[in-house]
């Protein structure tokens, strides 16, 4: 029998008076959080929810979220969290795909009012039973959304004590819908084991101290966040400072004042870490206490990766992972060297390999599509076998990831392969221009992507941020490009921006751009 609430629930009997979560003026003992998961827990029994029943979660990074989380864990159910963006067709699209029969939402804010439009989202779906509204504040003793039943008032009067269900390790515990570039998103199921397991081979990757503290800025209901900082956070019985939404100021305050030593981040946000105009004192604090700097998402520019270590004094560590992998596959692994640009070698008991189109297997150094095969495989996309069927073939999960291997085993991103540009008849990967356009002096941030064009197919169009004061054009940086790169792959065609769209996990979005 294996259980993922026993992440929570050892910690609290281990460490019960130690902060678990820390948000603004509220911090919650492991004791505390437990109880409180034991409460939700007891409420989704009382409300007819068994193991198996899958409960939908739509919540920033707030105490709410483990809360939830944990306790439809200790239920025997399987938690669906959602991404707090989603509109409400997209809200009842998910909650009916995954057969959710119950739905927490948090209230929101003026600017994102999440809790309308969950509650819209679930009025519309088909065979949602339950749903409880996540107040903003803790005052609140009437429902803002008539109809929504509150958070608080439904858990009055529930136990704080709760026997966890006995789930079997192949039980799914977690259902993650992936970002659905292509087509409607499909829902990864992963399983206990699978993000238990993660979860202690991410331990193993990361320096510890005796109590850690760990910068949660990634959005929980995203699997890099969920299992890298929470999940390893919670198993190192560790506190969480939580932010619901990154700011590289308010960063760099709790960064200070936490006495953070933990920071996980996507690319951009690193990138607004060293755009943002830090106190020297503050660098100098957050220098002495940070240890752990990890890099995912989407690749590290060589640019930024060598800015946080001139500014912060910490190496960045990459690695790579998908939804689908629970997420980490790879890690520049601290009993090896380290080699920046690259996401690593496979982590203990997972396999990568590279494979072409047909999966055939490619030799030597590539390039080929990404395959892994490991524990952190998931079980399937949700009720969909053809999709699963096409993405896993004898354990090998294909991750649509276009890299290159070094003679060491080392693994290098190239681009994804829907990113890929052909121009002409050849052949350009975005990864590349981007690395190099970030080493011009007046550019700050980059992002490459293919347009249509009449006579090669596509062209190359750069999208990009100037670093403040630069003045560079078009027409130099396109000249500038022409002396970079071969003839048939430098940009064409520049466009300047304040600002590129982004994902909730920082991730920029081509699609948006193209």
């Amino acid at each position: 029998m294996l259980n993922l609430s026993v992440l929570l629930e050892d910690a609290a009997r281990e460490t019960p008076d130690r902060d678990a979560v820390v948000f603004g003026d509220i911090r919650l003992s492991y004791a505390t959080l437990d109880a409180v998961a034991n409460q939700v827990a007891n409420l989704l029994v009382s409300r007819g929810v068994k193991p198996g029943d899958k409960v939908a979660l739509a919540s920033p990074n707030l105490p709410y979220f483990p809360m939830v989380y944990f306790g439809a864990l200790k239920a025997g159910a399987v938690v669906v969290p959602l991404n707090v963006l989603l509109k409400p067709r997209e809200i009842a699209y998910h909650l009916d795909d995954s057969d959710a029969k119950a739905f927490f939402c948090f209230e929101g804010t003026p600017e994102l009012p999440l809790g309308e439009s969950g509650h819209a989202g679930f009025g519309r779906a088909e065979g949602c039973e339950h749903f409880f509204l996540l107040p903003a504040s803790l005052a609140t003793t009437e429902s803002p959304i008539e109809g929504a039943e509150l958070f608080w008032a439904a858990l009055d009067g529930q136990p704080a004590t709760f026997d966890s269900a006995l789930t079997e390790p192949t039980d799914t515990a977690v259902i993650i819908y992936t970002s659905g570039t292509t087509g409607q998103p499909k829902g990864a199921e992963l399983s206990h084991l699978n993000l238990l397991t993660n979860a202690m081979v991410d331990d193993t990757l990361f320096a510890k101290t005796a109590h850690d503290t760990s910068l949660v800025t990634l959005p929980l209901f995203h699997i890099f966040g969920q299992t890298c900082v929470m999940n390893v956070g919670f198993y190192r019985h560790g506190t969480l400072v939580l932010q619901p939404r990154f700011d590289a100021k308010e960063a760099v305050r709790l960064m200070v004042d936490e006495k953070v030593n933990i920071f996980a981040g996507v690319p951009t946000m690193y990138w607004a870490l060293l755009a943002d105009d830090t106190d020297p004192a503050d660098v100098e604090a957050i220098s002495r206490n940070l240890n752990v700097a990890v890099a995912g998402g989407a690749s590290l520019p060589l640019e930024v990766l060598k800015g946080v270590k001139a500014k912060f004094g910490v190496d960045v560590l990459e690695g790579y992972g998908l939804s689908e992998t629970s997420p980490v596959a790879s890690f520049n692994r601290p009993d090896r060297p380290t080699k920046p640009g690259s996401i690593g070698l496979p982590v203990w008991g997972v396999e990568m390999k590279l494979i072409e189109d047909d999966w055939t297997t490619v030799e030597g150094e590539g390039p080929g599509e990404i395959a892994i095969r490991g524990h952190n495989i998931m079980k399937g996309y949700y009720n969909r076998p053809d999709a699963t069927e096409a993405a896993i073939r004898d354990g090998w999960f294909r991750t649509g990831d276009v890299a290159r291997r070094d003679d060491e085993g080392y693994y290098y991103i190239i681009d994804r392969s829907k990113d890929m540009i052909i121009r002409g008849g050849y052949n350009v990967y975005p990864r590349e221009l981007e690395e190099v356009l970030m080493t011009h002096p007046g550019v700050s941030l980059a992002a490459v992507v293919g347009v249509p064009h009449d006579s090669h197919g596509e062209e190359i169009k750069a999208y990009v941020i100037r670093k403040p004061g630069a003045t560079v054009t078009e027409d130099e940086l396109v000249a500038w490009g022409k002396e970079q790169f071969a003839s048939y792959k430098y940009p064409r065609l520049v466009e300047f921006r304040d600002e590129l769209p982004m994902t909730a996990t920082g991730k920029i979005l081509k699609r948006e751009l193209r």
